[in-house]
């Protein structure tokens, strides 16, 4: 994909163990300071591992989606699950919460961030000792989940 050589330049806002009350406070100034045409959003896998309401987690995602249009950005939202053990409902309304706010604000969507690390054969191989944080291993995977979607914003 860098191959590709595509005329970008790329900001990276992101604040490890940030959740989307983080992005969302900070969101303002940043599209301010960096006037990008490009926005992607990737948030919420804190909210839910600290337990937070979905709703609040949603009403955020919506008014960064929001506020980046409004700026006159495109916006990519990613989207995240939870382990199994939070139980089925609650992870079934946690990832649906990122394909509502990209259906109301008309965004592109990954569904997954994870899809083929997380839930892929050799799971454990492609994540750090924590069992959260993907390792360099699964950075190909990731990459290819996200590129299709992101190139065709970019071009």
């Amino acid at each position: 994909m860098a191959q590709e050589k595509l005329p970008a330049k790329v900001i990276n806002a992101s604040i490890s163990g940030d959740t989307t009350s983080g992005g969302r406070s900070r969101l303002s100034a940043l599209l301010a300071q960096h006037q990008p045409t490009l926005v992607v959003i990737e948030l919420g896998g804190n909210d839910a591992l600290r337990g937070l309401p979905l709703q609040m987690t949603q009403d955020n995602l919506q008014a960064m989606a929001q506020a980046a249009q409004a700026s006159g950005a495109k916006v990519l939202l990613i989207g995240m699950q939870v382990p199994p053990n939070y139980g089925q409902d609650y992870a079934a309304r946690f990832a649906a919460t990122f394909a509502t706010v990209a259906k109301a604000n008309k965004t592109a969507l990954v569904p997954f961030l994870l899809k083929g690390v997380a839930d892929g054969p050799d799971a454990s191989r492609l994540f750090q000792n924590d069992r959260i944080h993907p390792n360099e291993a699964a950075h190909p995977i990731i990459l290819n989940n996200v590129w299709p979607t992101l190139k065709k914003l970019i071009a």
